[in-house]
Order: C-alpha cells, then structure tokens, then sequence
C-alpha cells in the first residue's frame, strides 16, 4: 500500500475529457465502478438510471464526456490513473436535483462533488482530500463561486467498500468545507475566493 507521502510527491490530476477517456475506462474496469453506475447515478432520474444496464451506463456517460462537458477529476500517479472525483455544475445531476434530502439550499448557483472512486491500493493515502482540492481547482477556473458536496461521517463505517462514495465529512472539513444542512444528509460548501 502506498505511503502519502509517495502519493502526495507523484500525483497529477486532470480535467476528465475524451482523449482521456481510456483512462477512466481503466480506472473503472469491467464494472463500471461502483457496481456499473460509470457516475451516472445522480445524472439521470432514478427510473432512467435502474432501466439501463450497467453498458447503457457507460454509453450515457461516454456521450456526456464526448460533449466536452464538465464532469470530473482524474488524480493520476505516474501517468497511472488512481482515482476520480465528480464536480460539475448541479443543474447537470437530475436525481440530485429532484432529492427531497438533498434539496437545493437556495438559488445560488453551485458546483456539486457527488462521488469518488479511488484505486484500491491508494484508498488510505489522503488521496480524496487532494482530489477535493483539485476539484474546488478545476470548479474555480470555470467560474463557480461555492462547490457543495454531500459526504457522510464516517464514524461507525467500513472504509474498504462503496459506503463512502459520497465522500468523509472530515476530508471536506480539512479543505475548508462547512457544514450548511442536514436533511438528514449532511451538505457542505465550499466558498471560492475572488481574487
């Protein structure tokens, strides 16, 4: 298993765009990642989204990246891709959109983190703090001016599995997210600086 600070010194992130799609395509494998959602869990409503199987997925989300627009992170170790953060505007996530626990806070415009998945051998290597960091990056240059996620706290919960897609509260708390509501899940923002 990595240490941080190997991870830390050989870590690159990029915006997820075509030409790097094969890369996200070996980070997910065969299953999509998480049980063959390829991120498209909180993009379609959910009827849509249990309708298609796990290559409709992947099809839906391949022709939302071919359009070059925004949706995610990949952190990349030695040209090696190793994990993924989902940030784009939240008008692009429908099932978020038309959550009740989630439901908008107000009528501000916001950038959503909603999942990460990390490699195996780099899930205790800090690595979701800096895709966090990278992602509030990326967020800001195209011109959000709050990014809002909604971790768990992961107090009482395995980190092996897919429990905590969503995010820990504690690594959004480390880059200077608060918390705004519990509904019962716990959103947090992220307020970007003008300069």
């Amino acid at each position: 298993m990595p240490s941080t600070s190997i991870v830390a010194r050989s870590l690159a992130f990029r915006p997820l765009t075509p030409e790097r799609w094969p890369d996200l395509e070996k980070l997910f494998g065969d299953r999509g990642a998480s049980a063959g959602c390829w991120c498209m869990f909180w993009r379609l409503p959910r009827s849509e989204f249990n309708r298609l199987s796990r290559d409709g997925h992947k099809k839906a989300f391949r022709n939302i990246v071919q359009a070059n627009e925004p949706t995610g992170i990949l952190a990349y170790s030695d040209d090696e891709p190793i994990g993924w953060c989902s940030v784009a505007p939240r008008e692009t996530f429908e099932a978020l959109e038309r959550s009740r626990n989630l439901r908008r806070v107000d009528e501000e415009p916001v950038w959503s983190i909603v999942c990460f998945f990390v490699a195996r051998p780099f899930r205790h290597g800090n690595l979701m703090v800096k895709l966090l960091e990278a992602a509030i990056e990326y967020a800001k240059t195209q011109g959000a001016r709050i990014v809002e996620g909604y971790p768990t706290e992961a107090k009482g919960l395995s980190h092996a599995g897919t429990d905590l897609y969503s995010g820990v509260a504690s690594a959004f708390r480390e880059v200077g997210f608060v918390a705004i509501r519990r509904t019962p899940r716990l959103i947090m923002r992220y307020f970007v600086e003008e300069n």
